[in-house]
């Protein structure tokens, strides 16, 4: 429901990106309920606000390094009903497999550079707070070397450029159109996928999103 007001938390060190953002956000009928410069600060306004969507740098004070993503593996742990949007110049693989790995949705990790227009951000941050995934390629392809194989080795390389894509955040419409099929032959991809995978169709479960996180889980570990 990309119509509706989310209530998002911002952590951003940088004074001027962080007071832009809010700006933008409220513009595109986002409330920043809060905002936060380091990580402690973040689990703070977390814990008291309760957000739809926490939007989280990687390197916070005092050693940026990794103390956003940190947090935000911790925000998972605490309340999973928080989704996590990482906003960030950088890929940290090791982290970001932490925090996909718990199999739930409502994860987004996007580099700063790559996102053209704020629509596609606000946008992002819907497929988040609805329990969806919106993973920059660029992670995804980092995600994807290295670590060890399992289920992923039985999907065929057309299996992969759909999941891959599902893992961006494409509905099956857009799928075939970049791959230039059929949405009836994207869906049997996507049917194979699920089998493969052993995800069973329940009234509960997000196939979709169980599927790309299962699939970048194994690939990034």
């Amino acid at each position: 429901m990309t119509n509706r007001n989310l209530r998002v938390v911002l952590a951003e060190d940088s004074v001027v990106l962080r007071d832009g953002m809010v700006e933008l956000l409220g513009a595109r009928g986002c409330a920043v309920v809060a905002t936060a410069g380091t990580a402690p600060e973040l689990l703070a306004a977390v814990a008291e606000h309760l957000p739809d969507v926490a939007v989280v740098d990687i390197r916070m004070p005092p050693t940026h390094t990794d103390e956003g993503i940190r947090a935000a593996v911790e925000i998972r742990a605490r309340t999973p009903e928080v989704g996590i949007l990482v906003f960030s110049q950088h890929v940290e693989t090791a982290w970001a497999s932490r925090l996909l790995a718990d199999g739930a949705g409502g994860v987004g990790y996007l580099l700063k550079e790559r996102v053209a227009r704020t629509s596609e951000f606000v946008d992002a941050l819907h497929r988040v707070a609805d329990g969806g995934t919106a993973l920059d390629p660029e992670v995804v392809t980092r995600l994807m070397r290295g670590g060890r194989r399992s289920r992923v080795d039985t999907l065929t390389p057309r299996e992969r450029e759909v999941l891959e894509l599902m893992a961006q955040g494409h509905s099956n419409r857009s799928i075939a159109g970049l791959l230039v099929v059929s949405e009836r032959a994207v869906e049997k991809h996507i049917a194979a996928i699920f089998t493969k995978f052993d995800l069973r169709a329940t009234e509960t479960d997000n196939r979709r999103v169980k599927a790309v996180l299962a699939y970048l889980a194994e690939s990034g570990g």
